[in-house]
């Protein structure tokens, strides 16, 4: 008798496509709102495009990661569902600390889901290349 798992990596998916949706809109309301007093429209669409860029990156990953093998991928729909809501709980400004300027959240917390993505695949991808030279041997 087969050991099934109970997770389906597609509903997964679907999940974490869905929470990236959520963070994305989510953030560029909090951003909006931070910036409602902004004159410069280039400023707004630079900002715009920083902070929506890791849930872009993120749904690049989601697409790049099907060839990969079930863990890999399923530590990639994780990282997507983790920095969603962790976007979101840096741009409201609940844990920011008093006397920080609101841009200063805007500007870090994009690079610092950059820098946790970019890990994250690598880790992912050596995941997924030494599941596949396990599954070759044998």
């Amino acid at each position: 008798m087969k050991d099934k798992k109970t997770s389906n990596p597609n509903l997964l998916q679907i999940m974490a496509i869905i929470f990236a949706f959520i963070g994305a809109m989510g953030s560029l309301y909090f951003m909006f709102r931070a910036g409602r007093n902004q004159k410069s429209i280039l400023l707004m669409v630079l900002f715009t495009g920083w902070v929506l860029s890791p849930f872009l990156g993120m749904l690049w990953a989601s697409k790049t990661s099907n060839r990969w093998v079930i863990p890999a991928r399923e530590s990639i729909y994780w990282l997507m569902i983790i920095l969603a809501i962790g976007s979101l709980v840096a741009y409201s400004g609940a844990l920011l600390p008093s006397g920080t300027k609101t841009a200063f959240i805007f500007l870090v917390a994009p690079f610092t889901s950059w820098f946790v993505i970019v890990i994250g695949i690598l880790i992912s991808r050596r995941l997924s290349a030494k599941n596949k030279d396990r599954d070759t041997k044998y």
